[in-house]
């Protein structure tokens, strides 16, 4: 229905100007239902007696006097009392007893308990299925007239620019911090909490999540060594092999642990006997808006900024395609988030439009296919939880320990709820969560500094025992990787395919050899498999992690290895110093050793002689049973009495 306001257009009344009488609202309604011998007009009936020629005798008298209106008054309140007496007896007029009403906050007035909605899942569908107004051809991308179109010079950030250029994991400030954490830092620290919480000022929340983290550099020195992306004094960049996670996304459809829609659908399902208060009040009015799987448009964002990125850093390798006349081929595979990461660096590292720019390869990931980029589903053992999830063991004994605090303080304040720690842990997932999917979260208030330390070291326990040094199932998924890696830098192509690498794909279209750049989109899981496949054993050098506290300086971080869009280098490097095609490995911008790899020297910049390196890599490939670890029959009992550093089960028996 539409609604306008003034005159009546002239035109459609005709030759003569025709007057609208507006008449009072229900005034034909009256006459429908009163009769009256007597036409009156809205005016006439705002007339005076006396205006209207009336005698005093002939004055309306009022219908009612003042005592049939005290009558109905007192007959009301005599029916409103018997029909409650009725409906629920004596009962209704019986003081509740003080124990039925529970208010933590004696000074606060009493509410009613939560909406039965609360809890339940909100989704905008956007696009529509059919918009109405959808003509594409009448929309082109491109209608010609593109004027002068005269290219420059490939950009080498990396090599000509006296500073290199960080990432600070903010992105251009999309997302928003709490409003406690106000002051002059990145990432201020003025928490709410116990007062055993003593802040320090070089604490970021958003780089305390582990693999939920906005990616960020780490800074020089991190991994231990003390140098730089940029290539050292005498050295020219020759090559890149790049693998990257995909950004921010929705939570997954499963959680075997916590989880922001298990923590949803448990309020919403006892929403008839739960009220917040305090700090946790907009509980009251709080709905589950995440979605699953799916790239945030932050996640978008994060994928963009990476591929523009290495663009300005290493697009002169650019030229070695256009002297072969040949353009790159990048790989990703199928699950939405992972195709519309590499498309997002693809439109940032290329523009638009990507025609005839470069070829996308997409691999399937779905059970029965092989594929390096997700070898999880021809990997049998990794169906096993006991085998492939025991970080789950030491993860909720870690839970019961760090968030006991924030457990009683929190319950207080949601009388009704039976608050559990998994409950708790789901709070801080969904602070992460709702950051990089809506821009800010009020879950991230409820917690001190030294509870997100422990949240952080939560999701380091669990991708340790699940996905890295610390699983036995870890080095065998990042085997087939590696495969592919030495393939590429040999420029020899794999002769047999025993692992998660797919012959079917290996060919000189979708798996070229020889080119000077490469980009592989996969999964922090699969990051962390090849990390430990290659032996990055400077990252397992405090061994097993404990459950009962936090190392002090721990060598393996989760937030600095495997963020969302973590980018992990292999850079290659020719040096007049130095004799010999030299290789570096360079995660999130820090430098990492590689003296866990047999023969490569403590190098101050962190090379390796890519001869030796790829030696040792075979080596390690020889070493591995694909049969064995991923199909054998062996069992790992859980916790502590029985661990691994090295990513492997116990061997085959002889």
């Amino acid at each position: 229905m539409s609604h306008s306001y003034g005159r009546l257009n002239d035109a459609d009344d005709g030759p003569e100007h025709t007057e609208v009488i507006f008449e009072a609202p229900g005034s034909a309604e009256r006459e429908a239902l009163l009769s009256s011998s007597r036409q009156e007009t809205f005016d006439d009936v705002l007339l005076s007696p006396k205006e209207k020629g009336l005698d005093n005798e002939d004055k309306p008298r009022p219908p009612f006097k003042a005592s049939h209106v005290t009558i109905a008054f007192v007959t009301g309140i005599v029916s409103c009392v018997l029909a409650q007496l009725a409906i629920c007896g004596p009962s209704c007029f019986t003081p509740r007893h003080p124990a039925v009403q529970v208010n933590v906050y004696p000074d606060a007035a009493a509410t009613a308990l939560a909406p039965p909605w609360v809890g339940s899942s909100t989704a905008h569908n956007f696009p529509p299925a059919k918009p109405t107004n959808a003509f594409p051809s009448m929309f082109p991308t491109s209608v010609g007239y593109a004027g002068a179109t005269p290219t420059g010079a490939e950009p080498a950030l990396i090599a000509t620019a006296p500073v290199y250029p960080y990432q600070s994991g903010q992105c251009a400030k999309q997302m928003v911090e709490p409003q406690s954490f106000a002051g002059g830092k990145p990432n201020p620290v003025e928490l709410k909490g116990s007062v055993r919480n003593a802040t320090s000022r070089d604490f970021h929340l958003f780089r305390s999540w582990g693999n939920l983290s906005p990616w960020y550099s780490n800074s020089k020195g991190t991994f231990g060594v003390d140098s730089t992306p940029e290539p050292p004094e005498t050295c020219r960049i020759t090559g890149l092999h790049l693998l990257h996670r995909h950004g921010a996304r929705y939570p997954t459809q499963w959680a075997l642990y916590a989880g922001p829609s298990k923590f949803a659908r448990r309020l919403h399902k006892k929403a008839a006997s739960w009220n917040a208060k305090g700090e946790l009040d907009f509980l009251n009015s709080w709905s589950y808006k995440l979605g699953e799987e799916l790239l945030t448009p932050f996640g978008r964002k994060q994928l963009f900024d990476l591929g523009l990125s290495y663009r300005m850093k290493y697009g002169f390798l650019l030229q070695n395609f256009t002297e072969s006349n040949t353009i790159p081929v990048f790989r990703t595979e199928s699950q939405d988030r992972m195709l519309n990461s590499a498309l997002n660096f693809a439109v940032g590292f290329f523009g638009l439009p990507l025609e005839g720019r470069y070829q996308q390869s997409i691999t399937i990931e779905a059970p029965g296919f092989n594929n390096t980029l997700a070898p999880y589903d021809t990997c049998l053992n990794t169906q096993i939880r006991s085998k492939s999830h025991r970080g789950i063991w030491y993860q909720e004994r870690w839970a019961a320990r760090y968030l006991k605090d924030a457990r009683e303080r929190l319950s207080a304040q949601l009388p009704g709820f039976d608050l559990t720690i998994e409950d708790v842990y789901a709070m801080q997932q969904t602070c992460a969560y709702e950051t990089v999917a809506l821009g800010y979260s009020k879950f991230c208030e409820l917690f001190t500094q030294e509870e997100w330390e422990g949240f952080d070291y939560a999701l380091d326990i669990a991708f340790w025992y699940e996905s890295a040094f610390g699983s036995p199932v870890a080095k065998v998924q990042g085997i087939g990787w590696i495969q592919e890696l030495v393939s590429r830098l040999t420029k020899t192509p794999i002769e047999v395919h025993n692992t998660s690498t797919n012959s079917t794909l290996h060919n000189p279209v979708t798996f070229p050899l020889g080119n000077s750049l490469y980009v592989d989109a996969t999964h922090e899981v699969v990051v962390l498999n090849i990390i430990t496949a290659l032996n990055l054993t400077s990252f397992a050098r405090d061994g097993p992690l404990p459950y009962t506290h936090i190392p002090k300086n721990r060598s393996f971080r989760v937030a600095e290895l495997a963020p969302f869009a973590t980018n992990v280098q292999f850079q290659l490097l020719s040096c007049t110093s130095t004799p010999g095609e030299q290789i570096r490995v360079i995660i999130n911008d820090g430098v990492a050793p590689l003296t866990g790899i047999r023969g490569c020297p403590e190098q101050k910049d962190g090379m390796c002689p890519v001869d030796t390196f790829v030696a040792a890599q075979k080596e390690i490939i020889a070493g591995t049973d694909w049969e064995w670890d991923c199909s054998g029959d062996w069992t790992v009992p859980e916790g502590t009495e029985w661990e691994t550093t090295t990513g492997e089960p116990p061997k085959r028996k002889a």
